[in-house]
């Protein structure tokens, strides 16, 4: 039994009948990305539902699984690749990281050792370099590529937590947390849930965070930050996921490096801003801090997933993440598994070289740009219509409302039923507000100007 099953599995692979399908169907579906929906619709979803059948006792073959694959779940996929999905930071992808993708998996690498991979653990390194200088991070600062800013935060905090301990004496890593020294965690009102979510899987305690007032547009108050110490992480923002601010990183970032306090910068989508000369502004100061997540699958326009993590302690943070095993074979080249919590993971710097590659340092400063162009002329266009603007973009974040919370929901629902573009809601400062996030390099001007009518529509119908 087993010998036939591995005749089929070699014909299959010698074949490439699946192969010439899945990419014969991959590219017809992405020369068709502007005639789809932004958002499937319910008898796609339905469909898609509908597979949730019993495991076959014998399978269908290679061809036929991802035949079936591409008929049950494509059209309950959502098109964030087009010009007109807006409801969360989820960036579009670029055409050489697509292709970068689709090569590297399936070259298949595993990334934690050069000894797994030398091709990948090359092009960690020079992702590494390429991004540090696009940031202006200082030299020997190090980047963990893992799945999201989720995963970086983590990191990054992993790693202020190991260094503030072993400070004050403490091994971490032997002791853990029981009858550790405290650990300070000043934060604003606004951080993201993800750096909330870091904090509690740590083990720091939200119930510890000494949280700080922020300003209209989500920044943290620089006057209200309590005196800082040499046991205090930091957390600071680049990009308020609604409102798009940004906190002030040359007074914080400062004053937390003058009192040996670790900052993280959570700048998911914000970070980026550093490599465009006219929003770099935003991030003055932030070369300060001591390590910093962002995710290339957002502005970037990377496939997902790929976060960064980076920090300028490379100790820390390899301590923080250590691994062991006699049977790692380390110290041939770069491994990366010294800077993320994983052992097996897929080679993401590789989608990072080639979009990185295919854009030069020119072409980021453009794509960030065009991001922020857009954003500002929605903003332009949706408070010309009539719409209440809750926040002007900073950068490629903004929100609106109607004259009430009732009729905010109505529209947005109308809006999300109707197909034309796909946004979503949030709650800010008491009201109830449609959030826009620009994030896709495909997103035109026409584009902007049909989703803006889509919105006053669906309001005059209400």
């Amino acid at each position: 039994m087993t010998d036939t099953l591995q005749k089929r599995l070699f014909n299959e692979q010698q074949s490439g009948a699946a192969f010439g399908y899945a990419a014969d169907q991959s590219r017809a579906y992405v020369e068709t990305i502007a005639e789809r929906p932004p958002f499937p619709s319910e008898a796609a979803i339905d469909k898609a539902r509908a597979a949730a059948t019993p495991l076959p006792a014998t399978g269908v073959g290679a061809e036929e699984a991802v035949r079936a694959m591409r008929e049950t779940f494509e059209g309950a996929c959502v098109n964030a690749l087009g010009g007109r999905y807006f409801g969360f930071v989820t960036g579009g992808v670029l055409p050489a990281a697509r292709a970068a993708r689709l090569l590297s998996d399936m070259w298949d690498q595993n990334a934690p050792l050069f000894r797994t991979s030398p091709a990948a653990a090359i092009a960690e390194e020079i992702a590494e370099a390429w991004l540090c200088e696009l940031f202006g991070f200082p030299e020997g600062t190090v980047a963990g590529f893992v799945s999201g800013s989720s995963l970086a935060i983590y990191c990054g905090l992993a790693a202020a937590r190991w260094r503030l301990l072993e400070r004050q004496g403490w091994d971490f890593n032997a002791k853990g947390l029981t009858g550790a020294p405290p650990i300070r965690v000043v934060s604003g009102r606004h951080a993201h849930g993800t750096v909330v979510k870091a904090v509690t899987l740590l083990g720091l305690g939200t119930d510890n965070i000494e949280w700080v007032d922020v300003d209209a547009d989500g920044r943290i108050d620089v006057d209200a930050v309590p005196a800082l110490d040499a046991n205090t992480i930091l957390l600071l923002q680049a990009g308020n996921v609604n409102g798009g601010g940004f906190d002030d990183f040359k007074t914080l970032c400062a004053n937390a490096k003058d009192a040996g306090a670790w900052t993280h910068v959570d700048g998911a989508f914000g970070l980026w801003a550093a490599a465009a000369r006219d929003y770099r502004h935003l991030t003055e100061g932030m070369e300060n801090a001591s390590s910093w997540s962002c995710d290339a699958h957002k502005t970037l326009n990377t496939p997902y997933d790929c976060g960064v993590v980076f920090c300028r302690d490379a100790d820390a943070i390899r301590a923080a993440l250590h691994q062991q095993g006699s049977y790692l074979e380390t110290g041939m080249g770069r491994d990366g598994m010294y800077m993320t919590p994983e052992l097996s993971r897929r080679a993401r710097a590789f989608d990072v070289w080639a979009a990185l590659l295919s854009l030069g340092r020119n072409g980021v400063d453009e794509l960030v740009s065009l991001l922020c162009d857009r954003a500002a002329q929605f903003a332009d266009e949706i408070s010309a219509a009539g719409f209440d603007l809750a926040a002007r973009p900073s950068f490629n974040q903004l929100m609106f409302a109607c004259d009430s919370d009732e009729e905010t929901v109505r529209v947005l629902r109308a809006v999300q039923a109707g197909g034309e573009c796909w946004a979503a809601g949030a709650d800010w400062r008491g009201r109830r507000v449609i959030r826009i996030s620009v994030c896709s390099w495909a997103t035109t001007r026409e584009d902007i100007t049909a989703s803006v009518r889509a919105f006053a529509e669906a309001r005059e119908k209400q």
